[in-house]
């Protein structure tokens, strides 16, 4: 039985609890977290932007830990789980290696691309599994359009472009601050960079349009570029709609045989084929969406078990990500195309 710690109980922290109930093969037995009232199971306070509200939780068999050198002094903790905030990622997981555990991270994997680079190195060193908690090839839509561009079911990728557009988040002053997170292009967008470098690899370059607030990109266009033989990728996304629509995403994927068209609200997933028929695929996991974070989790769980990291949950694809955010990011303040080594 994997035994998982959880560092940081608030949206993400119950989300990976709840959602941890299911796996197989693993159970949560420590939380760490600052609140008393949150270790005492009161996790009515906590909200986020989909899934369960929060509420009183018997942890009558959990341990619980204020300090984070309490839990990663536990010899019956084998995996933390870092769900605390984006700026803390970097420090919990160097500690959590150097302590001999393994390290599931919430995405982004760090605030900035060195902090990144010190974790990837700090894994190695170790000799443990660094894995991100990049859940979005596990939604079913996802899930089933990875599938299908990786396995060359409808032929070769030609294009794609990908849209994640929301309200200006404000159920967490942590989240709607880009001190702690980096802002939506990256807090945000991260989902997207993340998923277009699963299906086609890190570009050559990138060119990218956005608007700014003080500084910080809220809402960007990108093209990415990736030569003359393509596929032609685009994106959008940012914090800029209204609160009548305040979570939008979706895309559409253009085969050799077949196109995939999907957008949360209002289009089912689609499949439209060179023959001219439509089909709407039977997907997993129906419309709980904490049944993503499961099979993330359960990911995780099996990675261990066979000392191999699950490529979707890769330490250095999260990197590559999060280096994509900054670099779009560093397009839209000079208007120019970015290179990327």
């Amino acid at each position: 039985m994997l035994r998982i710690g959880i560092v940081g109980i608030g949206f993400m922290g119950m989300i990976h609890y709840l959602a941890a109930q299911k796996v197989k093969g693993a159970r949560v037995t420590a939380i760490c977290s600052r609140d008393p009232k949150k270790r005492n199971g009161d996790w009515r306070g906590i909200r986020g932007n989909f899934g369960p509200a929060g509420q009183v939780m018997d942890l009558s068999k959990v341990k619980k830990y204020r300090a984070l050198a309490e839990l990663l002094d536990d010899p019956d903790i084998d995996l933390v789980d870092v769900c605390n905030p984006t700026e803390q990622h970097a420090q919990t997981a160097l500690a959590a290696l150097a302590a001999g555990k393994h390290v599931l991270v919430e995405k982004a994997i760090a605030l900035r691309p060195r902090e990144a680079d010190a974790m990837l190195k700090a894994a190695r060193q170790a000799g443990k599994l660094l894995m991100v908690a990049h859940v979005l090839p596990f939604f079913p839509e996802f899930a089933y359009a990875a599938q299908v561009v990786r396995e060359g079911a409808y032929g070769r990728l030609l294009g794609a472009h990908f849209k994640r557009v929301i309200s200006k988040p404000d159920w967490s002053s942590a989240i709607a601050d880009p001190s702690k997170t980096g802002g939506p292009a990256v807090d945000l967008h991260i989902h997207d960079t993340h998923f277009i470098g699963l299906l086609c690899g890190v570009p050559d370059r990138v060119f990218s349009t956005g608007l700014q607030t003080d500084g910080t990109v809220t809402y960007l266009t990108t093209q990415y570029l990736y030569g003359d033989d393509g596929p032609a990728v685009s994106c959008s996304s940012g914090a800029v709609a209204q609160k009548g629509r305040p979570f939008v995403h979706g895309y559409e994927i253009y085969l050799e045989r077949a196109t995939l068209s999907y957008e949360s609200g209002s289009t089912p997933l689609t499949v439209f084929t060179s023959d001219g028929r439509t089909r709407r695929p039977r997907l997993k996991g129906g419309n709980d969406p904490t049944t993503a974070f499961t099979a993330e989790i359960q990911a995780v769980v099996d990675g261990i078990r066979a000392g191999r990291e699950p490529d979707l949950l890769s330490a250095r694809l999260a990197r590559d990500a999060l280096v994509l955010c900054f670099e779009e990011c560093h397009s839209v303040r000079t208007g120019k195309a970015v290179t990327l080594s």
